[in-house]
């Protein structure tokens, strides 16, 4: 698979803004690997192999165990996720495939145990952004592999 373009170059006042709202989504104050467990789960959902590769690579950066990794796609019979992290992963799902059922009331129910307004504004607005990252990666076709953790939102799409 060859790149297509890339929208850096294409249209960098774009793509400085989205690496705005990326900067946005990591000043929440939301923990950062509840961010990056919620971008690998929506980029498996999109199939993004670009944001995967990215998000698997660093939350092994930041300490994840590999059953947690292998086990995001199954998180509801996995017992290695916490209550919160739960809730985040379903609102994540609903979010990213609205266009099924437009987030069910027990999904938001079950966010909303878990997470203050302030916290589910700031959750939705990272799943916003990933969900833009994985289009841009996918119509573009973003090689997957060469992203390094140390490089994290410097020179890759998110």
């Amino acid at each position: 698979m060859e790149t297509r373009i890339d929208p850096r170059k294409a249209a960098p006042e774009v793509y400085r803004a989205m690496l705005a709202l990326e900067s946005a989504v990591k000043a929440t104050g939301l923990e950062s690997n509840l961010l990056d467990l919620v971008k690998l789960r929506a980029s498996q959902i999109n199939g993004c192999a670009f944001c995967i590769d990215m998000h698997s690579k660093d939350l092994r950066a930041e300490g994840e165990s590999e059953e947690r990794l292998y086990l995001l796609d199954a998180w509801r019979e996995a017992p290695f996720y916490s209550d919160r992290e739960r809730a985040a992963l379903a609102w994540t799902e609903a979010v990213t495939v609205i266009a099924h059922s437009h987030v069910p009331d027990e999904v938001y129910e079950q966010a909303r145990q878990h997470f203050t307004d302030d916290e589910l504004a700031k959750l939705t607005l990272a799943i916003v952004s990933i969900n833009g990252w994985n289009r841009l990666n996918i119509a573009f076709r973003t090689a997957p592999g060469g992203y390094q953790p140390i490089q994290r939102h410097e020179h890759a799409m998110a």
